[in-house]
């Protein structure tokens, strides 16, 4: 049996009859939930994955960092950095049609966590990041001034504003060229 990392070492447990009725079970109980429920096995799968492209974003071999970026947002489709770091290895890759639809894929992501945690400023401020990285530099304005509105208090809300991050980001050619 293989495991989820891919070695071919034995892992013991049930057999494999157990295996795909629990398979069966899990996918009848995914089809009434009305969306796919990650669990933390696949959160920890994925958390590999991005630590392997990592390593390979590193040696520059995007070509190997994306295949495994893209097996971690099959994974966790819900978490928006690991869609941000996919655009970039297709961008870098000179697949911008790819890396546009993984920022926007980013930013769906984002935009969720924000509904979901209505006091947490980061996922706001996320959305400003890649809404710039989308070529939307006045949406992302434009979030940002509405994130200072709804976090008054929220010291890196401030801190981005004051500090003019945004135009510092917009600025910067490394930025440039990772953006659209």
């Amino acid at each position: 049996m293989r495991t989820p990392h891919g070695s071919n070492k034995r892992v013991a447990g049930p057999g494999p009859r157990f295996g795909l009725v629990a398979m069966a079970f899990t996918l009848l109980l995914a089809g009434c939930g009305g969306g796919k429920k990650i669990t933390e096995l696949q959160r920890k799968e994925a958390s590999h994955l991005v630590s392997e492209a990592d390593f390979a974003m590193t040696l520059r071999d995007y070509a190997r960092a994306e295949g495994t970026l893209a097996k971690a947002v099959e994974l966790c489709p819900d978490t928006g950095s690991y869609w941000m770091n996919l655009g970039l290895a297709r961008i870098r890759q000179g697949n911008r049609s790819g890396g546009k639809n993984a920022y926007q894929s980013a930013l769906h992501a984002f935009e969720a966590a924000a509904g979901v945690n209505k006091t947490e400023a980061d996922p706001w401020l996320k959305q400003v990041y890649v809404l710039a990285l989308l070529g939307r530099a006045e949406d992302s304005r434009a979030l940002l001034a509405k994130a200072a509105k709804q976090f008054p208090a929220n010291r890196a809300v401030k801190n981005f504003i004051e500090q003019k991050q945004l135009d510092l980001m917009l600025a910067d050619p490394s930025f440039k060229q990772d953006a659209l």
